[in-house]
């Protein structure tokens, strides 16, 4: 079963954590997560000047590693970029040491104060460890990753769901359909009266 949302105790689990922009204007928040990738990365950007909108980048940490270029111009471009693990871990299966660990050493290459759990999961304790950093979840995922889920299922899921101040999550890897979808959607967002803001 796919969930497009997180369950709704999420934020009872992550009481500090965002999930959603607590707004009712039509604005919505794109994030592209695993990048920076030389297939998928400057496409997206190039999609993203053209419709004058900036998004958040939640970068893997062993990529930004080894493509420092692209991580560089991912803030030329004026979009943010924030921790995504360096190897992109399960919180749920890893020691905490070696969690906190891995953030730590992505936290020189993309940011020390702004985290996205990998999977979207991590244990209280790992959340207590890394309370200088502020947790953002999402509100939607539309499955973009998923082959088997496909680009007309998921651009479909992106305009049957979204909704002020949705936080949508997208990928910035070459797996990903969003190179496919995302200028598309931003006309339809545009169409329905949506603007695009920045966390």
């Amino acid at each position: 079963m796919r969930l497009f949302r997180p369950v709704i105790l999420a934020g009872c689990f992550y009481p500090d954590a965002l999930f959603r922009v607590k707004t009712t204007e039509k604005i919505l928040y794109l994030t592209f997560d695993d990048g920076p990738d030389p297939h998928s990365t400057p496409y997206l950007l190039d999609i993203l000047e053209k419709n004058s909108i900036h998004a958040f980048f939640f970068c893997r940490g062993s990529a930004a590693s080894e493509y420092p270029d692209l991580t560089e111009l991912i803030r030329s471009k004026g979009h943010s970029i924030g921790n995504h693990g360096y190897n992109h871990l399960n919180g749920w299966r890893t020691r905490n040491t070696d969690y906190v660990a891995d953030v730590e050493m992505a936290s020189e290459l993309t940011s020390n104060s702004i985290f996205r759990p990998p999977y979207g999961k991590i244990s209280f304790t790992q959340m207590e460890l890394l309370k200088n950093y502020k947790l953002v979840f999402w509100d939607l995922m539309a499955y973009d990753f998923d082959k088997t889920f496909g680009p007309l299922k998921t651009l479909d899921t992106l305009k049957r769901k979204i909704r002020p101040g949705s936080i949508i999550l997208l990928h910035d890897n070459s797996g990903s359909c969003a190179n496919t979808i995302i200028q598309e959607f931003l006309e339809y967002a545009s169409e329905k009266g949506y603007r695009f803001g920045q966390i």
